[in-house]
């Protein structure tokens, strides 16, 4: 059966580190969401064991092998397991700041204090 493809979606970009629809293009020139803009992508191997190189072309960005060549973001992204430093880093602040608290207080907020809309 034949579907037709709607306007717009026949080409959506996924940002590498999180898989949400990408807005933007970080220093690399790879399109990621607004939360990584700044993150870049470091030590990419293809499945020779050598390091890609990231280019930019006419139907966006692409990796290059010195001996395999070419290969689309797609097929490397599936290969590599790309991570966030910064991603990793506050999530392990929150785990660590979530189980250290030992002072534990009761509060008692009325209608009329403040901290009570917040």
């Amino acid at each position: 059966m034949y579907i037709p493809k709607k306007y717009g979606q026949s080409k959506i970009d996924k940002c590498p580190f999180c898989n949400q629809q990408a807005t933007t293009v970080n220093p690399q020139s790879i399109p990621v969401c607004s939360r990584h803009k700044n993150s870049i992508i470091k030590d990419i191997k293809c499945i020779c064991g050598g390091y890609l190189d990231i280019k930019k072309g006419k139907y966006g960005a692409y990796f290059s092998c010195m001996n395999c060549g070419n290969m689309n973001m797609k097929k490397v992204l599936e290969i590599n397991d790309i991570k966030d430093d910064k991603e990793t880093d506050v999530k392990k602040e929150k785990i660590s700041t979530k189980y250290n608290k030992t002072d534990k207080s009761e509060i008692t907020i009325r209608s009329d204090d403040p901290r009570y809309f917040t």
